[in-house]
């Protein structure tokens, strides 16, 4: 019988969520170790897994040593580090104690995973941790749905939690659509705003969907300036069979990597218009701004395009981008629109697809994905850019909350493809819909949905990013008020950012009155 791991995944967290009640831990100190616990159940049932295939090689006194089940992809696990051991211990053992020592265990094989598994495990109540176990120990699932579930509780509890879930949490369905564009197939990986890791994760997910192993194919970089969430980027790994060098570092002043032309792959959510981003430290002592930085540095208060730029940056000459962006950026004026021209004429930008609202955790609004290109720079698409309205493609989960399905994931990417003269993939069921819109004579513009602009028809709108200036209203369609809404909330999103430049502004103004006064 199919397991629906949706269902299975929500039963546990509610259970998991029921038993944290009878503990005084705040919900962000829970989460870890039930993390860790899920990990870990992730970890020996891909250590079983590699173990039987080692043993093939591996006969009489011959035994294969961590580094054996590193290159296969599995975390090694000592005897007592086991789920299956800890699971069994009797009820007189103290299971907090046998945990805590399961994870150091674990840091000792494998120096990947030095400084990530918890050790606070005498906080929770034994009969806590038993019944944690107890559920996950019987689910017959295999392949990578221990990593499912824990992507799953991931988002609950940023969710549920964490007021600022959303700067470490990106929901899955929007990854896979970034994944999806990208086509990570081979080389270097690079998200300098990492979160929790699902980038990562996600561009190992394609690789494997595509018969190679990720591991071999792709080498993960990343950053992420939070302590305890870059803790948690690399269990993700771990459960996903990766490892990466993922440093904790702020992207705006550091550079661990010395990224500027370094990967193929550069991926990221990062946080949006903020502000207060202290712009002296991003030139050197002469004036000059720093190469992470080549689309300049805007007089807005807002470090959108400081992202976008450092994005750019990091590209080698045949480098694809993807990432989230608020919706605000496509029409910002300015200094902003000037660094988006020359964004346009470098001939890198390569799609703009907009999203609806409410696909985020904590953030109700609609956002745009980004794609950039270095090599179709030098194709015969440079002129062009593929413009793809995404508002009215949407699974409705809950009230507040939707999400992309496969197939709607599966049949954005095809358009993407087909305006790329690929083939397209039918795996996820999109097919039906596919020849519905397209036919079978490849790509064309469909009035509100898709069409490629040329450089000089985005010139003409100011060297806008915005889909709707260039997609257009289905046919027989009107704006509804569902697009008025979302306009309504681009244009306070905007307000909102000149808001805080203009306190900034009034502040700076009044102090220098009051020095002037003062002399």
């Amino acid at each position: 019988m199919t397991v629906d791991l949706q269902d299975l995944s929500r039963r546990l967290f509610q259970t998991a969520n029921q038993l944290w009640t009878n503990t005084d831990l705040r919900p962000d100190q829970y989460a870890q170790p039930v993390l860790a616990l899920i990990a870990l159940r992730q970890m020996e049932a891909k250590f079983d897994t590699v173990d039987a295939e080692l043993s093939k090689t591996f006969t009489g006194r011959l035994k294969p040593t961590p580094p054996d089940y590193h290159a296969n992809g599995a975390v090694f696990l000592p005897d007592n580090a086991r789920f299956s051991y800890l699971l069994a211990l009797p009820e007189t053992e103290n299971l907090a104690e046998a945990l805590n020592t399961a994870m150091k265990g674990i840091t000792d094989h494998n120096p990947d995973l030095v400084g990530v598994m918890p050790q606070g495990y005498g906080s929770l109540p034994n009969g806590v941790l038993r019944e944690l176990m107890r559920l996950l120990a019987p689910l017959k699932i295999t392949g990578d749905a221990y990593g499912m579930i824990f992507e799953f509780f991931m988002g609950e509890f940023a969710s549920a939690y964490m007021q600022k879930g959303g700067e470490y949490f990106t929901p899955s369905s929007i990854v896979k659509l970034i994944v999806d564009i990208m086509e990570p197939y081979h080389g270097k990986v690079f998200d300098p705003a990492c979160g929790s890791g699902g980038m990562f994760a996600h561009s190992a997910d394609f690789v494997r969907r595509h018969h190679k192993n990720p591991s071999r194919e792709l080498s993960i970089h990343g950053s992420e300036k939070m302590l305890d969430t870059q803790k948690l980027c690399r269990l993700n790994l771990a459960v996903h069979g990766l490892s990466g060098d993922i440093k904790i570092a702020n992207s705006y002043y550091d550079d661990p990597h010395g990224m500027v032309g370094k990967f193929d792959f550069v991926m990221a959510n990062p946080p949006f218009n903020q502000s207060e981003v202290d712009r002296d430290r991003l030139v050197n002592e002469a004036g000059k701004v720093d190469a992470r930085f080549p689309l300049g540095i805007p007089t807005t208060n807002n470090a959108n395009y400081l992202w976008i730029g450092l994005f750019y940056a990091a590209l080698n000459n045949t480098g694809r981008a993807g990432f989230v962006m608020a919706n605000s950026a496509s029409d910002a004026s300015g200094s902003e629109r000037e660094m988006r021209r020359t964004l346009v004429e470098s001939g890198a930008v390569d799609v703009i697809v907009t999203t609806s609202p409410n696909m985020f955790l904590t953030v109700t609004l609609p956002v745009t994905l980004w794609f950039l290109d270095k090599g179709k720079a030098t194709g015969n698409r440079a002129d062009e850019v593929l413009f793809i309205d995404g508002r009215h493609i949407f699974h409705q989960v809950t009230r507040a909350h939707r999400h992309f399905t496969p197939d709607q994931v599966e049949f954005i990417g095809n358009i993407v493809r087909m305006w790329r003269g690929q083939k397209e993939e039918l795996e996820a069921g999109s097919g039906p819909k596919m020849t519905e819109t397209f036919g079978n004579d490849g790509y064309k513009n469909v009035r509100g949905l898709c069409r490629v602009a040329s450089r000089a028809e985005i010139e003409a709108q100011d060297w806008s990013l915005n889909p709707g200036r260039y997609v257009g209203v289905a046919a027989g369609e009107q704006q509804n008020d569902e697009d008025f809404k979302l306009k309504l909330e681009a244009l306070q999103e905007e307000l909102d950012v000149l808001n805080v430049d203009a306190a900034r502004l009034q502040t700076v103004i009044e102090r220098n009155v009051a020095e002037v006064l003062a002399t």
